[in-house]
């Protein structure tokens, strides 16, 4: 399958593509003999709405319309989370299903990032109701050197088991490697013993990243072992984080027992028109590299770039070595799920916390959650001191209830929360607009009123006089520098320098950070106290206005950072003078973002 147009968009640009742009690509991906396509799902859902004002429903139908009546488009869902971080109830689980029939895909691939196969048995009954292929999905990772327990060829071996056993209906078993980093032996091991324990002529799909530097040895191993399918990708979204090329693939194949069945001199001629079609989007340079520290962390490729953009629309891109440095510990801690989306991006948002707020100080909400059991079963049980810290900062008791049932139980969820929400901004209730806001919440609803913003980098290229000015969020620099007449393309970003593709880094002294303590100012009347952004992030809700009464510890503000919410309490009782910021602005760590007058 040509993963290029979904994990490869995730992979390198954070899932952030118009669909203009992309189009004339499929149709010569199309033309060069592909019939295969991941086409939507997974990231491609949420950032169209968060950061394209584009619907994924419509970009679909246009998928769809390039490629033709008889490919196969697939999709990616998460179990009952389907396309989100967080985890929805039954009725948004088969509205998930039908919508995505609906407008014209074929297969959906469904994982569980826990392996806990309770989540994948009403999901994968939906998708195949609804009239898809179900391509069912055991999740795999190295554990950080130094972890023992689960992710080993029998733990996968007894998650298919479970999955057999539940009597899921599939069409297709997929073995999905979200981080590349596990081993190839364990990779042959693991997808010989499924070729035992399936029928003859069941359908093996092997998935990985190149991220950690194995893709292809971990390829060659899965077909090796029985595997029917592997997943490959298209430059300028191949190699690095995202799956190895079908060029790469095709060469490092030549003389053994396999072929891939494509015109490799079409392929060729499809990659430029894709690279053409991409060449004004800022390419990151961590997307295009192997990272040997991968494993240690283990960061899935599809996760990395989308978390560098948000490090990037933070301006604390600077901190991104010590978040992946410390997700190890959080990984440690935190019952060994699978480093995919969403466990992936708990991981990543505790070791943000940990990163930024000191270590295990605090819990991000998801992480929390995960490890009390919100999400389903972990493979391994928690560390019980961090279970501890999240039953008290959070507030909540460990269950082992069913997700399902957790969901299906809450009010503030479901197609009747959702059509509330759009009949209170009155909106038009349709399914599709249903699915929008159980999906995407608040993102949604602005997306459907008109009020989404664009979050997409683009490079401009023409500036050749003066250097482009940095932006306010501490994104990249691009400037064009002429040495003895040659042309030199430079991206300047905290400490990394790209010259013409190549990465460098370097030492840059970095300005004292604004102290985050409130500020107490005395005026005639009384006193005056500051609040000020813990953290950088963007102001996501306003919950208090110029005259309201606030307690101390009352929420005043909602930021947003890497896909957390985070409340910004008053540190005083008195009267709000002032709130300095609006929603959807960008805040940096230590900003008056409000003044109490006590």
């Amino acid at each position: 399958m040509c993963t290029a147009f979904r994990d490869g968009f995730q992979s390198v640009f954070g899932a952030r593509v118009f669909t203009k742009d992309f189009l004339p690509a499929v149709e010569a991906a199309k033309d060069a003999g592909i019939n295969w396509f991941e086409a939507g799902g997974g990231a491609r859902f949420q950032s169209l709405y968060f950061y394209c004002n584009e619907d994924a429903f419509d970009m679909m139908d246009a998928f769809r319309a390039a490629t033709g009546p008889e490919a196969n488009l697939q999709t990616l869902a998460r179990g009952v989370n389907v396309v989100g971080l967080e985890s929805q109830p039954s009725d948004i689980v088969k509205l998930h299903a039908d919508l995505f029939k609906k407008h014209g895909m074929t297969t959906i691939r469904n994982f569980d990032a826990l392996n806990d196969v309770n989540n994948l048995i009403y999901s994968g009954q939906c998708i195949t109701d609804a009239g898809l292929k179900h391509q069912v999905c055991v999740t795999l990772m190295e554990l950080p050197p130094g972890c023992t327990g689960a992710h080993d060829a029998a733990f996968y071996a007894s998650t298919l088991q479970q999955i057999l056993d539940a009597e899921i209906p599939f069409d297709a078993v997929c073995f999905k490697d979200a981080s590349g980093t596990a081993v190839p032996s364990k990779v042959y091991e693991t997808i010989a013993a499924a070729r035992k324990m399936l029928p003859s002529d069941a359908f093996i799909h092997f998935h990985t990243h190149e991220t950690a530097g194995v893709s292809v040895l971990a390829n060659k191993a899965a077909l090796d072992a029985g595997a029917n399918a592997i997943d490959l990708s298209m430059a300028p979204c191949s190699g690095g984080t995202c799956q190895p090329d079908i060029l790469v693939m095709w060469h490092a194949l030549r003389g053994s027992d396999y072929e891939l069945d494509l015109d490799v001199e079409k392929v060729r001629e499809a990659e430029e028109v894709f690279k053409e079609c991409m060449s004004d989007y800022f390419l990151p340079p961590e997307a295009t590299a192997v990272e040997p520290l991968i494993p240690w962390s283990p960061m899935p490729g599809g996760a990395l770039t989308a978390n560098t953009q948000m490090l990037r629309d933070n301006g604390v891109m600077e901190k991104y070595p010590q978040i992946i440095m410390a997700m190890s510990d959080v990984v440690r801690k935190g019952g060994y799920g699978t480093s995919v989306t969403p466990v992936s991006q708990f991981y990543f948002q505790q070791a943000f916390n940990n990163v930024m707020f000191g270590p295990w100080h605090k819990i991000a909400e998801p992480y929390g959650k995960m490890v009390l059991g919100y999400f389903g079963k972990t493979p391994v049980p928690p560390d019980p001191d961090v279970v501890k810290l999240a039953r008290e900062q959070l507030k909540l008791e460990p269950t082992t209830t069913p997700v399902l049932e957790l969901n299906d139980a809450d009010a503030s969820k479901g197609v009747q929360a959702a059509k509330d929400m759009l009949e209170s901004e009155g909106l038009p209730v349709t399914d599709e607009n249903i699915f929008i806001a159980a999906a995407c919440k608040e993102k949604g609803i602005r997306f459907l009123k008109g009020d989404a913003e664009i979050g997409v980098r683009k490079v401009d290229k023409t500036e050749t006089s003066e250097p482009a000015p940095t932006p306010d969020t501490g994104g990249p620099c691009e400037y064009t520098v002429t040495v003895n007449g040659k042309d030199h393309f430079m991206v300047i970003e905290q400490d990394m320098v790209t010259v013409d593709g190549k990465v460098y880094r370097v030492d840059i002294e970095k300005e004292s950070e604004t102290q985050n303590v409130p500020t107490v100012v005395e005026k005639t009347g009384g006193q005056i106290t500051e609040v000020r952004a813990q953290m950088p992030g963007a102001v996501y809700k306003q919950l208090v206005h110029a005259g309201d009464r606030v307690q101390t510890g009352e929420p005043i503000l909602m930021l947003e950072a890497m896909k957390m919410e985070m409340a910004v309490s008053s540190p005083v009782d008195g009267t709000v003078e002032k709130v300095n910021c609006a929603v959807g602005q960008q805040v940096h760590t230590g900003q008056v973002l409000a003044t109490i007058k006590t």
